[in-house]
């Protein structure tokens, strides 16, 4: 046998980069072949949403401890009771992933506040409504109803109506970056007012960290609700507080190495700074805040 044959018979040089050949059985014995292709697609890295609850109900709640309790102004924690004295809530959604169509929920917010010299339980919110998200917008109707425990004179409903903007697409990133949102709601109960408010926020994430930090302002302009018309005062119509806050959270998930597929837990941190705009109108300066656990799924 030549040279020139057993070179011709020799296999060639692997290039370097390429798969290392492998031997394969033939009729005639074992053979020198590159392995086949795979049909199958080469696996891919785990997506962000992986384990997620992708199915249609889910689950919100916070259960958190502040040191006052406002809302839309006003600093509840200042009638009859101590200054900064803690405050349990109680916040909690359950909703149904409808596709397409509008999400319908239900929820409730309670205020526990012991040193309310009436009723401990100081305000029960039932509501109820649907969020329709339609990119780049989130749409949300829904009811309030104010149940205030041995204080019925108080007692009122509203309606009201959310519109938010996922602002990523304006500017192509992956993240919304202000979120503006404007809300009305109208007293048809008691009051027979409107309640108008616009904000925005901006969440600066800690990527690996399972830590992000929200900040947030809002601004709000009332029409005719008169428990918002300051003592000695007849014009109930203006803008009539603002708020800006901070909010952390941090991933419990991330912190123990607990699968996402059983909800996401998160402890969270609260820091807020509300005061009042308009004389003629009602509203507290108060700094508040406190800390609570969210769960999701």
């Amino acid at each position: 046998m030549s040279a020139g044959s057993l070179a011709a018979d020799a296999p060639a040089e692997t290039p370097a980069g390429a798969p290392a050949p492998s031997y394969f059985p033939s009729a005639s014995g074992f053979t020198l072949q590159q392995e086949p292709e795979s049909i199958y697609a080469p696996p891919q890295p785990p997506r962000e949403d992986e384990g997620l609850n992708e199915g249609g109900v889910h689950i919100d709640l916070t259960v958190r401890y502040m040191t006052d309790y406002v809302y839309r102004g006003l600093d509840f924690s200042e009638v009859g009771g101590a200054e900064d004295a803690p405050n349990l809530q109680i916040d909690g959604k359950i909703s149904w992933d409808l596709g397409k169509l509008p999400h319908p929920f239900i929820g409730v917010f309670v205020n526990v506040y012991d040193s309310d010299p009436i009723s401990r339980f100081q305000e029960v919110r039932p509501t109820f409504g649907v969020d329709w998200p339609i990119k780049p917008l989130l749409l949300s109707f829904g009811h309030n109803t104010y149940i205030y425990p041995e204080r019925d004179e108080l007692n009122t409903s509203e309606a009201y109506a959310r519109i938010e903007l996922d602002d990523a697409f304006l500017w192509s990133t992956e993240r919304p970056i202000l979120s503006p949102y404007i809300y009305g709601a109208y007293d048809y109960d008691l009051y027979n007012g409107w309640y108008l408010e616009a904000g925005l926020k901006h969440t600066f994430v800690f990527e690996d960290t399972g830590f992000t930090l929200t900040a947030l302002a809002d601004i709000a302009y009332v029409i005719g609700e008169q428990q918002y018309l300051a003592p000695g005062s007849n014009d109930d119509v203006g803008f009539q507080h603002y708020d800006i806050g901070l909010i952390a959270n941090y991933s419990l998930n991330t912190l123990f190495n607990f699968s996402r597929r059983y909800g996401e837990f998160s402890l969270e941190g609260y820091l807020y700074y509300t005061d009042n705009i308009e004389s003629d109108l009602r509203a507290d300066r108060q700094i508040w805040g406190g800390v609570g656990i969210h769960f999701k799924y």
